[in-house]
Parts: structure tokens; sequence; C-alpha cells
């Protein structure tokens, strides 16, 4: 039984090194397609296959974070229809991996981006593209005292518990704060990505917590009904707040003084460099196993330069 496991995984594995490149389907499944996030992800992905004619790619991804069956449906439909390969942005760590292991068995290479996947799925995706996002919670936490100093209460609105990114991001946010700063922290609120959820949520905070000097959303949804919630509880501009993404809607958040700041990641360039990715994998190329799309920190003084319009969207 092992000696037939080995030869079975040494297949599959020599399948992916020697594939040559040949037209096909490339499948990207985000997590939603109902964000303008992912939607840049899609942007970046017609990007990537802009001036050639040899592959073609869908992009589906469910109807919310939370519909983490659906995404798995999703991504077992592109194994079964036999795909050139796979974009995933997973939107639960363990639920996606079997899937994930199931493409790897049929010799479909796989990159994932955004959010890591759980152990057990290692080795059967050959690249991850992301953010650090650890390094992306520690910037904001950073920024976020030198504005409201080291004391007083700061609320945490975040989006979906457990999420790779969400771990990642919240996590080394909370804990920054913790070592650096005597201050409290109220949270996490969980919104599911739910704009509508965010600024209820965010407005019940507000009133509970009128002594709060600091407040942080963490992904565009959040951040979005985070903001509404502040310019309708009149409380705009007068405690420190950071959002993270970078859609209109945010932006205009940053030119009126609502947000303080968003930390913006490269979603254009997830899409972009990780269909780029399975199609060099397709030519037999070797690839990075892991590769950081950056972050930049957008605020009124520099969101119209060169290095925040490229993350912008």
């Amino acid at each position: 039984m092992k000696t037939s496991l080995k030869v079975l995984v040494t297949a599959v594995t020599l399948s992916l090194v020697s594939m040559p490149a040949f037209a096909g389907e490339i499948a990207v499944i985000v997590k939603t397609t109902n964000s303008n996030y992912w939607q840049n992800v899609d942007r970046g992905a017609a990007e990537a296959l802009a001036d050639q004619s040899e592959h073609s790619y869908t992009f589906n991804g469910p109807a919310s974070e939370t519909a983490i069956s659906d995404q798995v449906n999703l991504v077992d439909n592109a194994v079964n229809r036999g795909v050139s390969g796979i974009v995933l942005a997973p939107s639960d760590p363990e639920a996606l991996a079997p899937a994930v292991t199931r493409a790897y068995e049929n010799g479909i290479p796989v990159v994932i981006i955004d959010s890591e996947l759980d152990d057990s799925a290692d080795g059967s995706y050959q690249a991850f593209l992301s953010t650090d996002n650890c390094a992306a919670g520690e910037l904001v936490a950073e920024n976020m005292i030198d504005e409201v100093g080291t004391s007083g209460k700061v609320a945490v609105m975040s989006y979906v518990a457990g999420a790779g990114s969400e771990v990642g991001r919240v996590g080394c946010f909370t804990d920054y704060l913790d070592a650096n700063s005597d201050l409290e922290i109220v949270g996490p609120h969980y919104s599911k990505s739910q704009m509508g959820t965010a600024l209820n949520q965010t407005t019940d905070v507000l009133a509970a917590n009128d002594d709060l000097v600091g407040i942080f959303g963490a992904n565009e949804p959040t951040a979005v009904g985070m903001g509404r919630a502040l310019e309708e509880s009149g409380k705009a501009g007068n405690l420190v707040a950071f959002g993270f993404d970078g859609s209109e809607d945010l932006q205009d958040f940053i030119r009126d003084g609502t947000l303080n700041a968003i930390a913006v990641q490269g979603s254009f360039q997830m899409g972009e460099q990780g269909v780029q990715t399975v199609i060099e994998l397709m030519n037999g190329d070797s690839v990075e196993e892991s590769i950081d799309t950056g972050v930049v920190l957008v605020t009124q003084d520099n969101i119209d330069d060169p290095e925040a319009q490229n993350v912008l969207y």
C-alpha cells in the first residue's frame, strides 16, 4: 500500500513538473464575487492573459465568504471538468484542503492566493501568493500607536473568524498592541464580511464605548460598514480609524477624513501573478513557493502618488 501510494504521488509530481503548456481553462476561484477586492483579482487575471490566445480563464466564487461549501463545490467542479490549472483564494483553511488535494491527484497545478490552507494540504499546491498579513497587521498597529498613544480603547472590527488572512492580520495587530502599549482592545467583532453587519456592529460599539480612541476595520466590506457608522454617528474624524483594502468607498473615506489610513493589498497582482504562475507550472518551469504581493499604507498625503494608485481599485 505504501509503495503504491508513493508511486501515485511520484507520478502526479512528474506530471506537474513536465506538463507542457497547452490551451485550456484556468479556473480562478475566489472567496466571493460580491466584492470590489475580488473583482480586482479578476482584472489582474484578465491582464495576465491579455496578450495571448493559448489559454482562457473563468472567474467564480460563492455569493458570500461564509458560503464555504459552495466554494468547495466550485473547486470540485473545476477538477471534474478537467481544467488546466486553478488559482484559488480559500475561504476556509481546512474545508478547502481536500478539494485541493483532489486537484493535485488529478495532475492539475494549483496556486493559492490571499489566504493559507491547512497543513493537511501541504504538497498539494505549488505556490502561495499573498500579502504578508501578519506584517500588514503590525504595520496598522504601529501606526495606530503613533496616532493615539499607548493608552485608551481600540475597537477591532474583523470579518470571518479563522480565515487564513484574518488570523494573521487581526492576530498580529492585536499582538502588537498588547506587546507595545497599554491599549485596551474591544472585540474583535466579526461581520462575516457583510457591510450591513459591520455597520450595525460598529454603531453598537460606538454607542457602548464613547471613550474609544481608535478603531480598525480589517477588510473591505467591514471597513466600509465601519466608515458609514462613523459618519452616521457623527464621530467621523473624532477618533483614529484605519481600514483595510482599497475600494472607491474607502478612498472617499480617506479623502474626507473619515479614515486616517487604509492598508491596501496588491489584489490585482494576486490575480495577474497567480495566473502567470499557473502558466509557468504548465510550461514545466519552476516557481517560487511563496510570493509576497505587498501592502501599501494609503493616507491623504499619498493617495494620489503612483505607489498608491497602483494598488487602489
